[in-house]
């Protein structure tokens, strides 16, 4: 069994029938908070069944079996949702893939060693860091710090996961390569 993978994080409620906001984290939320969906409580506490989920100026309200009212809706703020790694599925439907077909979920991409187009190494990938702007991927330095790469295919043109590494082709003046 994989590490749970955070999907979200329950906010404050919202009316009285057991409304909560949720703050998403996932790339495919109408997939994770659809109609009967279980999550799990990081830390522990019993699970939680999508009853209802719905868009509301901008923001995602579910509403979970068994939570009628706004003291039990109180009662889950802070939770942080999670699934099972095994659930995970794929990134995205096969019907929303982009012309290269190619997705990763940030656990895909953690520990993958990066180096330059001539094999030069930079480190290893260390977290997936979800901006408005995009993604950067926080690669750690062997002798510390980290370099923060924009995660686009033309910086980064080559995911190699049963390689163990990626590419990184970086402009001038994205790396500091002292």
């Amino acid at each position: 069994m994989g590490e749970p993978i955070v999907v979200g994080r329950v906010g404050k409620p919202h009316g009285v029938r057991g409304d909560v906001t949720v703050e998403v984290r996932t790339d495919v939320p109408d997939r994770r908070f659809a109609a009967g969906e279980k999550l799990d409580r990081s830390g522990g506490g019993p699970g939680l069944v999508v009853e209802d989920a719905r868009w509301h100026s901008g923001r995602l309200l579910v509403r979970f079996e068994g939570v009628a009212d706004r003291n039990g809706a109180e009662s889950l703020r802070g939770a942080v949702l999670t699934i099972d790694a095994e659930r995970a599925g794929d990134a995205v439907d096969p019907d929303e893939a982009d012309e290269g077909g190619e997705f990763w979920w940030d656990r895909d991409l953690v520990g993958l060693r990066a180096v330059t187009p001539d094999g030069s190494p930079l480190g290893e990938v260390t977290d997936v860091v979800h901006t408005a702007a995009g993604e950067l991927l926080a690669i750690g330095k062997p002798g510390g710090g980290e370099h923060l790469v924009p995660f686009v295919r033309d910086i980064v043109p080559t995911v190699d996961r049963a390689g163990g590494l990626l590419v990184v082709d970086a402009p001038p003046g994205l790396l500091d390569l002292d």
